[in-house]
């Protein structure tokens, strides 16, 4: 996987007609609205070991359901851990929606990247792992929701990331062939879902892919943020250079 720069020639051999775009460290970093709302949860469950950032990007990014699955299995037994889940998994979701936002910031380049795909025409979906209502509630505090055409979140679909079913119905809700668009995402879960449904797919470096590397991620490249995507989409809707040279 290579470093895409805005003015390399096409990452894939087809045009890219739609776009569907990550949300948590991919458009905007929210880390420390997961960290308060993790901690606020806790301590209503009585525990005093508190979650720092760097602990909670390894688990970010595969529902809520496996954050505080995580978050709880580091700090309880196994047997304590499951019968607390429930109640847990509650107590967050009302937290989070107390700090949704609030703490959060816009990576660079990201409304640049998503006027750029706009001006080229590119209808753009947003599917996220996230509560649905914290998506569009979190895309409406930034100003950019609406950029897209589909928002999907973890509980939109029987099925989430790194399952393609999200990424299938983007694609059939934006009125494209999958092999028609670009997954942009800062994990493996978006590239194995991308890859499963049949999407190219191009990888940000600075999200969170659960505490790895991103070059341990397999995609047709590495976009240094959103405005690069859109260049390198831009690059597979250009004509071919014909021109001959001696």
């Amino acid at each position: 996987m290579s470093d895409i720069a805005a003015t390399q020639t096409p990452f894939v051999n087809r045009p890219i007609r739609a776009a569907i775009i990550d949300l948590d460290g991919t458009m905007v970093d929210t880390a420390d609205d997961f960290v308060a709302a993790l901690n606020a949860m806790l301590a209503r469950i009585g525990i005093e070991n508190q979650v720092t950032r760097a602990e909670m990007v390894d688990y970010v990014g595969k529902g809520s359901e496996n954050l505080i699955g995580s978050v709880l299995a580091v700090r309880m037994p196994h047997t304590q851990a499951v019968a607390q889940f429930d109640d847990a998994l509650a107590i967050y979701q009302s937290e989070y929606a107390k700090f949704n936002g609030r703490h959060s910031t816009l990576f660079p380049e990201v409304k640049e990247g998503l006027d750029a795909m706009r001006d080229l025409g590119i209808p753009l979906a947003c599917v996220t792992n996230k509560p649905h209502r914290f998506a569009v509630e979190l895309l409406g505090h930034f100003g950019i929701a609406d950029y897209f055409k589909v928002i999907l979140g973890g509980d939109s679909l029987p099925l989430k990331k790194p399952d393609p079913l999200p990424m299938l119905t983007a694609c059939e809700r934006l009125d494209v062939e999958p092999r028609e668009a670009v997954a942009v995402g800062d994990s493996e879960n978006d590239a194995l879902a991308g890859r499963a449904a049949g999407l190219a797919t191009l990888t940000v470096p600075y999200g969170y892919n659960h505490g790895k590397p991103v070059q341990s991620v397999k995609s047709d490249g590495i976009v240094s943020s959103l405005r690069t995507a859109a260049s390198a989409v831009a690059a597979t809707l250009a004509p071919p250079d014909t021109t001959l040279t001696e």
